[in-house]
């Protein structure tokens, strides 16, 4: 028996327990041994638990109990999360995690403290929810140089900008439909201002390209400055809007790593992806281009990738952990500035366009208003041709 102790009974929580509960039986034949919750750490009482028997409240009990064996972390944020996450692992105990913000700022050093301690430290689920990508990368692509990473990497925005495309609603308005359905927080800041997706990247970067990537090297822009202005210009030209964060290895091996609204032709297969749904593109050297797509959030597409990755560590635990990298520093990142691309740019009170860009049209346009697509060039080259011809109102890149 593989004792498992659950940190959190929230959404995520209480979805590994039911998942354990229900698929009892799958579970223990697919990983050899039957696993089972033996404590589940709480702050406050859940009398209608199924589970309530199993319900503590000092971490200590678990920490200091033998038979615990794996410790599931779905607390979220980086302060008693982290702190428990680094007490199991120097107890020996493997730490399976849906924790995104723990994983980008410090899952070098965690996985540094896995090794030395004999444990594991996995985290399937901190990116894509449900969607297997965490595993694909470190082994079915192993063999690759991996030279990009693209994803619709935050189910709420794209929700947000389906509406806004599909049904014509403003931002506001979608933002508000989002959280009426359960698919935005009441504070949907990490969201919105993409700050979330910023996490998700710097940790798919780090595992692909071999170094800690910091969110704070990753400059990062949200929805909040689209309007259905921007909606409309975009479709007529055939794009449509997502929030995505990227990163491209360049020719000195530095990384240009970034998150932030692009237009995305509509016969690329990320435009069609709506809704709460993800997808995250892999270019590699030898396999060419590959993607991942599902429900990137929820209770339980979240709670199966976490409990895929416990029944990893009930098959593998005397094993060493394969997921690392090196640490990081300011010579990984190369400024996203520096990149080229296509630009979409809209303006206001523009009485003429720079020259040798495509104008886009809207119904209704006030007077003054010009929107158009650029030629490649970099964010300082942009900066130059604009010069003298109004006020910028937007300026995102162009995903070719």
């Amino acid at each position: 028996m593989i004792h498992v102790a659950i940190l959190g009974y929230g959404v995520v929580g209480s979805g590994v327990a039911e998942v354990l509960h229900e698929n009892a039986g799958a579970i223990g034949r697919r990983a050899e041994e039957e696993i089972g919750v033996k404590y589940i750490l709480v702050r406050r009482d859940y009398p209608d638990s199924p589970f309530r028997d199993r319900m503590v409240r000092d971490f200590s009990l678990i920490e200091q109990d033998p038979q615990v064996e794996v410790v599931v972390e779905v607390m979220g944020g980086t302060g008693a999360a982290k702190e428990y996450t680094e007490r199991a692992l120097r107890a020996g105990k493997s730490v399976v995690t849906a924790n995104k913000e723990l994983v980008a700022e410090h899952g070098y050093e965690l996985l540094q403290l896995a090794r030395e301690h004999g444990a594991r430290y996995l985290f399937e689920a901190s990116v894509g929810g449900g969607i297997p990508i965490i595993r694909p990368l470190s082994q079915c692509l192993a063999a690759n140089e991996i030279e990009e990473i693209t994803g619709i990497l935050n189910g709420t925005t794209n929700y947000i900008l389906t509406r806004m495309i599909r049904g014509g609603l403003s931002f506001e308005a979608a933002l508000k439909e989002a959280q009426d359905n359960g698919y935005a927080e009441a504070d949907p800041t990490a969201d919105i201002q993409g700050h979330d997706a910023c996490r998700k990247i710097c940790i798919l970067a780090s595992l692909a390209f071999g170094r800690h990537i910091y969110p704070r090297q990753v400059p990062t822009q949200g929805i909040t400055e689209l309007t259905g202005a921007d909606v409309a210009y975009a479709g007529s030209a055939g794009y449509r809007w997502k929030l995505l964060g990227r990163a491209i290895r360049q020719a000195d091996g530095r990384l240009c790593i970034y998150v932030a609204p692009h237009l995305v032709e509509e016969e690329n297969p990320l435009s069609g992806v709506e809704d709460v749904f993800n997808a995250i593109t892999v270019k590699g050297n030898a396999v060419g281009d590959v993607m991942f797509y599902g429900r990137g959030a929820g209770k339980r597409p979240t709670a199966s990738a976490v409990v895929a990755d416990v029944m990893d560590v009930a098959k593998h635990r005397k094993g060493p952990g394969e997921l690392s990298w090196a640490p990081g520093g300011e010579d990984t990142v190369a400024p996203a500035d520096a990149l080229e691309s296509r630009w979409y740019v809209r303006l206001a009170e523009a009485a003429a366009l720079p020259e040798g860009v495509q104008e886009l049209t809207r119904p209704d346009a006030p007077a003054g208003e010009r929107a158009f697509l650029t030629g490649a060039m970099s964010g300082a080259q942009l900066r130059e041709s604009l010069s003298g011809f109004g006020r910028v109102v937007l300026a995102q890149r162009v995903l070719d």
